[in-house]
């Protein structure tokens, strides 16, 4: 079973920046997209960014400029940049893997908290 294991969130300040990490148990080159998912109070979960394993990125228009994902597959690791954090970036953050063959498989890890206070 693959596991994915976020860390990196944590309580900061609007304006200041944090760099998420989802450790995956496997080679993430057998994954063909790794994202980053978003769960803000009241609303449900938005894909926020992905990257696929040849190193195609696409993001959610509110982050773009303020968001990077990046992969080291050597590492297992997935990051996600976050810069010029706002009140309303504030959620759960959680890291996804897709298989899409030989059917559609997605792996979730349990989150890491961003609390970002004006």
């Amino acid at each position: 079973q693959v596991q994915l294991v976020e860390s990196g969130g944590g309580l900061v300040q609007a304006g200041e920046s944090l760099k998420l990490s989802c450790a995956a148990s496997e080679n993430i080159f057998r994954f063909n997209v790794m994202a980053w998912y978003r769960q803000t109070p009241g609303k449900q979960r938005e894909l926020v960014a992905s990257i696929t394993n040849d190193g195609r990125t696409n993001y959610e228009d509110s982050v773009k400029g303020r968001f990077a994902i990046s992969r080291n597959n050597a590492k297992n690791t997935v990051y996600l940049q976050i810069d010029s954090l706002k009140p309303e970036d504030t959620g759960v953050y959680y890291c996804n893997s897709r298989i899409f063959l030989p059917s559609p498989m997605d792996y979730w890890g349990k989150g890491t908290l961003v609390t970002v206070s004006s």
